[in-house]
């Protein structure tokens, strides 16, 4: 926990629903002494099955006010190689520097190797992979804070099969985010990835829920909750020695 003089700022990526995984970062963390700068794109939300959730990024940044954080929205379109940079810009400009980033964005649309499109093939590594390089990217070159206090945690995925643009584009995302525990040692920053497996923020069919719980021994769906303790942990004092990692935190779903 942090004063209020004190609050260090945490920019989340990928915060457009309020069920969302996110959303649910977002929340634990201005719960636990941080200001949220967070991201968000309608017009992915609009292509997407579950649609655009009317209201939310005014309900998200309430439920961060209400846990004494300030907040900061901001729409971008991280396909865009100049949206890194600006998103920077407008989270320090409103909250002040960057001390940890956590990347949920994602471009997921189901495909596989015979159905893919080179389209939505590369706008996948745009966002999965482009866009999560140009934000640590920035994060490098902006952060000045204590050794030992930055964070960089990115949010991935093992899925491919029949998802294949999506999966490769996360495996991508892996190596990025983990070529910045030794490229950023001198800056004192931490970079961990997390798998957190099927978590139904709206996109499962019944018959995939009812397979990931039977796959999964504790008998359960993940939630956003059970990433955001996780999360939280990792950008505590307390997960300061772990680095370098992708971490399974999925209940032990095979």
């Amino acid at each position: 926990m942090h004063s209020d003089q004190q609050r260090p700022v945490a920019l989340v990526t990928g915060v457009g629903r309020t069920a969302g995984i996110g959303a649910g970062i977002a929340r634990r963390l201005a719960a636990t002494g941080w200001d949220v700068a967070f991201t968000f794109w309608t017009r992915y939300d609009e292509r997407m099955t579950w649609g655009v959730e009317p209201g939310a990024t005014d309900a998200i940044t309430r439920m961060l006010a209400d846990q004494g954080a300030r907040a900061a929205a901001i729409e971008a379109d991280l396909a865009d190689v100049a949206a890194p940079a600006d998103v920077f810009d407008r989270a320090q400009q409103r909250l002040g520097p960057v001390t940890a980033l956590v990347m949920c964005h994602a471009e997921s649309v189901d495909s596989g190797l015979l159905d893919t499109t080179v389209e939505s093939f590369d706008r996948h590594f745009a966002v999965n992979a482009r866009a999560t390089w140009l934000l640590i990217r920035e994060f490098g070159q902006r952060f000045g804070g204590p050794h030992g206090t930055g964070r960089i945690i990115a949010l991935t995925s093992d899925h491919t099969v029949g998802n294949l643009p999506y999966g490769a584009s996360k495996g991508a995302l892996d190596r990025i985010t983990l070529a910045a525990t030794h490229e950023f040692a001198h800056l004192g920053v931490s970079a961990n990835v997390i798998n957190p497996g099927p978590i139904d923020t709206g996109w499962m069919t019944g018959e995939v829920r009812d397979r990931c719980v039977e796959a999964t021994p504790l008998g359960r769906l993940g939630t956003p909750e059970d990433t955001a303790d996780l999360v939280e942990f990792l950008c505590s004092p307390r997960g300061r020695w772990i680095n370098g990692q992708l971490l399974m935190s999925n209940g032990g779903f095979a």
